[in-house]
């Protein structure tokens, strides 16, 4: 037992040792040759290219499109490569109103941000939470569940700061910022925090004993909210179909496909949907939290569609194995383009912020029969600024009497009804599926697990 005892110490610490010389190794290639980030205005009419190359390492793509998702920018067009030790990404993007990026300030910042030889994400998009408490959820949606957590906290005397709430297929998934009523700093006490968990978990649970509730309370750290819930979701399945379809209520899903080039040992995803702001940060979150490295890619995003073509290998150097994986990668890339996709009445508060506001307000929604499906709250400079969909809990369209009742109760000038995306009746422009790689796959034979097929 001594001898079989030593042996399992000797290959663990083998194993850990060998982990932290790559992990070395890793910092010590980027050293010698830190990334390189060239910014060109001129060479295209309508879009600013920003070209990144570095040192290659598994999610760096993520940690670049992270960075210009979290400026806000909108990427038309991309071409990835990853061969080797090496990666070389061209971005071609925007800002808000499809202009070129001119600001000295911010082209200056992408500098610094993207040419730095340590964690590109390290500085943005990262929420400090010393300061305030993290809770996070996930659980079975249903109309009023955010109006019962909010009430829970604000019994616990907790303030909301921040909160982002996504649902999906049935799913719903919670990141909370809170502090302490009376100190205004974090929730510290390992007594109330449990009692905290405690009782969120219990309004998680509901009547589905069948789909585990989840709740964590952390109070220290960082987080980087899109990304968290993005795991979130993925981890409590979302993806998964049931009985009752998406929940979502569109009928037009995303086209993904999913295929294998055994000439190049590789699977080659191509995604076409409607386009959307971060929809290449919610593709890519994915497959990288899945253990998938895109080692080449095409995005096509100037029109009303999106298109996007990744060679794929898993981190261990594999294709796609078998069909099961084949459709639960489908099924995970579907469920992260459709979980920002906010159906709904967008309505949006900004006012004073006061412990208890988000229980007064999502409260007045549960009464007048409205369910959110999404919501963003963020507290700035002692304002609330809150973003959130709702959907009549029938299912019917949301009755224009009963919004301005409530506008009415909750303060016309505080909340107000923003045109919503997703009522509109014209249809995105219609183009024949395409692959992005052109050439590159002309005559070359694919295996879709059974199924051949010749493209040429």
């Amino acid at each position: 037992m001594v001898s079989c005892s030593g042996e399992v110490i000797i290959e663990t610490t083998n194993r850990t040792y060998s982990r932290n010389m790559e992990d070395e190794y890793q910092k010590f290639i980027r050293r010698m040759n830190p990334p390189r980030v060239v910014i060109d205005n001129e060479s295209c009419k309508n879009a600013t290219i920003i070209q990144v190359d570095s040192a290659n390492k598994h999610g760096i793509l993520l940690e670049v499109v992270q960075v210009l998702t979290d400026l806000n920018f909108i990427v038309t067009k991309a071409y990835i490569s990853s061969d080797g030790g090496w990666f070389m990404d061209v971005f071609n993007v925007t800002d808000q109103e499809g202009n070129k990026i001119r600001d000295q300030g911010i082209l200056d910042y992408i500098q610094k941000v993207l040419g730095s030889d340590t964690s590109f994400t390290n500085s943005i998009g990262v929420t400090p939470s010393t300061d305030r408490t993290v809770i996070e959820l996930t659980g079975s949606d249903r109309p009023g569940l955010l109006s019962e957590v909010c009430a829970v906290l604000t019994h616990l005397k907790c303030n909301v700061l921040n909160a982002e709430v996504w649902t999906h297929n049935t799913r719903a998934a919670f990141i909370v910022q809170v502090t302490d009523k009376e100190s205004g700093s974090a929730v510290s006490d390992p007594e109330r925090l449990t009692t905290i968990k405690q009782m969120l978990s219990y309004i998680l649970e509901g009547s589905n004993k069948a789909r585990e509730a989840k709740t964590s309370v952390v109070s220290h750290g960082v987080v980087h909210t899109e990304r968290r819930l993005h795991q979130m979701m993925l981890a409590d399945r979302d993806y998964e179909r049931g009985t009752g379809g998406g929940g979502d209520g569109d009928t037009r899903r995303p086209e993904v496909n999913v295929v294998n080039w055994y000439d190049k040992d590789c699977s080659v995803v191509s995604i076409r949907c409607k386009d959307r702001p971060k929809l290449l940060f919610d593709t890519i979150c994915t497959l990288t939290d899945m253990e998938y490295i895109v080692f080449h890619g095409h995005v096509d995003a100037e029109g009303p569609e999106a298109y996007q073509e990744y060679c794929i290998r898993h981190v261990d150097g594999s294709p796609v194995k078998s069909e099961a994986e084949r459709e639960r990668m489908i099924q995970c890339i579907e469920a992260a383009i459709e979980r920002r996709v906010s159906e709904g009445l967008k309505l949006e508060l900004c006012t004073t912020d006061r412990v208890g506001l988000l229980s007064d307000v999502t409260r007045i929604f549960r009464e007048n029969s409205l369910t959110v499906t999404r919501a963003e709250v963020a507290t700035r400079g002692g304002k609330a600024i809150n973003t959130f969909y709702v959907r009549d809990a029938s299912g019917y369209s949301v009755d224009s009497k009963i919004i301005e009742s409530i506008r009415k109760e909750i303060g016309q000038t505080m909340l107000k009804v923003k045109n919503n995306p997703q009522d509109s009746n014209t249809s995105p422009q219609e183009s024949p599926t395409r692959f992005l790689f052109g050439g590159l796959f002309k005559s070359k034979s694919f295996v879709n697990f059974g199924l051949v097929r010749s493209y040429s």
